[in-house]
């Protein structure tokens, strides 16, 4: 089916940072901004048991329990298997992605793929979340930036496992949906190439935003569109640093992005937008993209995002950020 039209809005929730990315979270504050985002009116939550070793999915799911299931759309991942068995958090082998969550839960991570624990991790994510169903269900990472040279391998494991199980689940009805939910392009294009099993939609973080964008424009997003495969934009503000943090890619932002990022916060300003708004309204424009999840832990932030998405943005701050060369020549812009 059309995650578009499964979709109640084009705003949703990450949680990644309820899993305690980067800091630890009081849990009051975590639950405060949860529940700030459903007074805002969003209604689809995204999760995975990734996020601070099932921590992000216990915090939402303690929270929409005290909601009527059928008002609210709710996606989780299967890849990895959250044990009872614990870990050093700061230890782990994480690819790129180091440290990531070393303010999370201790319980041991393990990546896996094959249809036992595709299962596995459906039930578990359901105890989690409190929950008797889940909508939408993406492959998480299953990409470069975890699995370095193994990925392909990686990969083939999901696409004999986990797609299949998901592919499964979705003509049974269990499930409305299914997908990857990654960092990188590639594992997206080599999916749509496949003949059998064909996802339903994308979770694409990080890698269609103000700041890069160039990649996922050349042969992804046309691809997508043509065979109706939804894309859920995740990473908007590209790990934080397009909203006021000092994080890209999940690691310190380096010199030339923080350059990038002033270049754009100096154009927004002149045309008296705020750079939230250009970030969401830009990664919404494509055809392709059905929603945009950014994440946040503190309920002021919810409402930030909110107000972004109803900012109106000048046709000609589009046409500066073009002519700067800080946007694609070939990037659909939001019209008026």
């Amino acid at each position: 089916m059309s995650i578009a039209s499964l979709l109640p809005g084009a705003l949703g929730f990450g949680t990644a940072p309820l899993g305690n990315m980067f800091r630890a979270i009081p849990d009051e504050e975590a639950a405060a901004t949860v529940e700030a985002a459903w007074e805002h009116g969003i209604r689809y939550f995204d999760t995975a048991p990734f996020y601070g070793a099932g921590l992000a999915e216990l915090r939402l799911g303690e929270v929409l329990a005290g909601h009527p299931r059928d008002e609210f759309v709710l996606s989780t991942k299967v890849g990895r298997v959250i044990l009872d068995e614990e870990e050093d958090p700061s230890a782990r082998d994480l690819g790129e992605k180091g440290g990531l969550f070393e303010h999370g839960r201790p319980n041991k991570i393990v990546n896996d793929y094959t249809a036992d624990a595709t299962h596995r991790s459906v039930e578990d994510s359901l105890k989690r979340l409190r929950t008797d169903r889940l909508d939408i269900v993406w492959v998480h990472d299953v990409a470069q930036d975890f699995h370095g040279d193994e990925w392909l391998a990686v990969y083939e494991t999901a696409r004999t496992g986990a797609f299949r199980v998901l592919q499964k689940l979705r003509d049974e009805g269990v499930i409305k949906g299914w997908g990857l939910g990654v960092n990188r392009v590639e594992p997206l294009e080599l999916t749509l190439d496949l003949d059998e099993p064909k996802p339903d939609a994308f979770l694409l973080a990080g890698r269609y935003t103000l700041l890069d964008h160039e990649r996922a424009l050349q042969r992804l997003l046309p691809a997508a569109a043509a065979q109706n495969v939804d894309i859920v934009v995740g990473g908007p503000y590209s790990s934080g640093v397009l909203a006021g943090g000092q994080h890209f890619e999940y690691q310190q932002a380096p010199p030339a992005v923080v350059a990038k990022v002033e270049r754009i916060k100096a154009l927004a300003a002149q045309h008296g937008i705020g750079i939230k708004a250009a970030a969401l309204q830009f990664s919404l424009a494509h055809p392709a993209t059905a929603a945009v999840i950014p994440g946040a832990t503190r309920p002021s932030r919810v409402a930030e995002d909110v107000a972004a998405l109803g900012e109106t943005v000048p046709a000609a701050f589009w046409s500066a950020l073009r002519q700067e060369g800080l946007i694609a020549e070939n990037a659909p812009v939001p019209t008026a």
